[in-house]
């Protein structure tokens, strides 16, 4: 694992400070790493709905069509 040093102002360390102990983390830098990931899940969401508003338009969905995946799901776990 890599080491990286970040210079906060006052106020910022004592809000991380906070949240390190009343959110369970152990170390500052759990806190951090868990911002981190959260960040790049946000980016992956963010690029998945990016690509979604731009493909083609499909046909409605339905109730019809959620019964139909229903129907399959049951099949599949049938077997």
């Amino acid at each position: 694992m890599s080491t990286m040093n970040i210079s906060l102002p006052d106020g910022l360390k004592e809000f991380v400070d906070t949240q390190v102990g009343s959110r369970g983390f152990g170390t500052s830098s759990e806190y951090v790493r868990e911002l981190i990931r959260k960040d790049q899940d946000r980016q992956q969401l963010r690029g998945l709905l990016l690509a979604g508003a731009q493909s083609a338009p499909t046909a409605p969905v339905n109730a019809a069509y959620f019964d139909s995946l229903r129907k399959r799901i049951s099949g599949k776990k049938s077997k």
